[in-house]
């Protein structure tokens, strides 16, 4: 399954022309050589991980099974997945995520985590930017033709030879003197602003 999975995203990303918007921000941590928190949402995965390729980024995923068949796809695409043991769940998976971050390797998280619900940012990427001082930077990714599947999140593959919108947001440096839940509105409302200006770009 990991192979198709592979071929799929390979033969379909091939075909697909990307528009990003606020490149920028990425380029200025690529400059200072600092890695950033980069947040999306679940049913993105598909072009995310196909835009993303080969820039050694490490990757939260879950052990559950659709997990595992997620770990062996990016691993074929050059990511770093951080897992963690079963026994300990998510827990683990945020520590071996923050010490990913530690090493200087930037992280990619789906910000409704594993199983949703669908669109609402969990405190997962905000804990680890307070535990580190690693920026997050909210992106959304919305190719303009594409299949949604019958899941939790509404998979999202794209159509062969679509264009697709990459938008950044603002970048969020989380202070611990701050109180973590306000960050996780914060993080809500500027996952809600860029995404909604994805979905409008193609209307």
């Amino acid at each position: 399954m990991s192979l198709a999975g592979w071929m799929v995203v390979r033969l379909i990303g091939a075909t697909l022309r990307y528009r990003v918007e606020g490149w920028e921000r990425v380029r200025q941590f690529k400059e200072r050589k600092e890695p950033f928190i980069g947040s999306f949402w679940h049913n993105q995965v598909f072009c995310a991980v196909h835009f993303w390729r080969f820039q050694n980024i490490a990757v939260m995923t879950s052990r559950h099974f659709d997990g595992e068949v997620i770990a062996r796809v990016i691993g074929k695409l050059g990511f770093i997945p951080a897992r963690g043991s079963s026994s300990r769940g998510g827990v683990q998976v945020l520590l071996e995520a923050k010490r990913k971050l530690q090493q200087g390797l930037t992280l990619g998280v789906t910000s409704d985590g594993p199983r949703g619900p669908r669109y609402e940012a969990k405190p997962g990427p905000v804990w680890l930017s307070c535990k580190t001082g690693v920026p997050i930077l909210p992106f959304h990714i919305q190719p303009k033709w594409f299949w949604s599947l019958n899941s939790w999140d509404k998979f999202q593959i794209p159509m062969p030879f679509t264009p697709v919108l990459v938008k950044f947001g603002h970048p969020l440096i989380v202070s611990s003197e701050e109180d973590q839940e306000s960050w996780v509105i914060r993080h809500q409302k500027e996952m809600d602003r860029i995404g909604e200006y994805g979905r409008a770009y193609w209307a």
